[in-house]
């Protein structure tokens, strides 16, 4: 009798000596794992990376550029929805369309509300190509959407502006 309650006990200290083995190769994979994710480059390092060799705001070539690019807003689409919060979400629709010979791999835009004497109550930069669409081609035309919250109920939106903030060719 008295083996058999020593052989229980054996086994059950190999199955606990099992279990925190298994735990601590978990844990061990676990913190491995997160400490990979700290060398990826957070999301705005991510697209400055894709607009390398742009055109951005400021320089002559920019402003011929975006010369050739339509962006309209469609309003039919454009919502404003109240969330749980007290805060208001637009849900903003557009498109915009190449009027130039180039074909953009890379087209990050603006898109500002503001109010009646026309300033800016909240403005958010996307990521339009690559994000949205892979390239644009001439003459082509694309959708657009951007989310922005945030807004009060107090806060008059009136209108919506877009405005090229960098644009990069194939």
């Amino acid at each position: 009798m008295d083996t058999f309650l020593h052989e229980q006990e054996t086994k059950k200290s190999r199955l606990s000596g099992v279990l925190i083995g298994a735990l601590l190769v978990a844990a061990s994979i676990v913190a491995g794992g997160l400490w990979l994710l700290t060398f990826q480059p957070n999301r705005e390092e991510q697209q400055q990376l894709q607009m390398v060799g742009a055109f951005m705001e400021g320089t002559p070539e920019f402003d011929n550029y975006t010369k050739q690019l339509v962006i309209t807003t469609d309003f039919d689409r454009t919502t404003e929805s109240p969330l749980g919060l007290g805060t208001i979400q637009m849900s903003i629709h557009g498109t915009i369309r190449n009027k130039g010979a180039k074909v953009i791999n890379g087209l990050e835009v603006t898109v500002s509300v503001v109010d009646k004497q026309n300033k800016i109550i909240k403005a958010k930069k996307t990521m339009v190509v690559p994000n949205q669409a892979e390239i644009l081609q001439p003459s082509e035309t694309i959708p657009v959407f951007v989310p922005m919250d945030g807004f009060s109920k107090e806060d008059d939106r009136a209108n919506i502006r877009w405005k090229v903030s960098a644009i990069r060719f194939q």
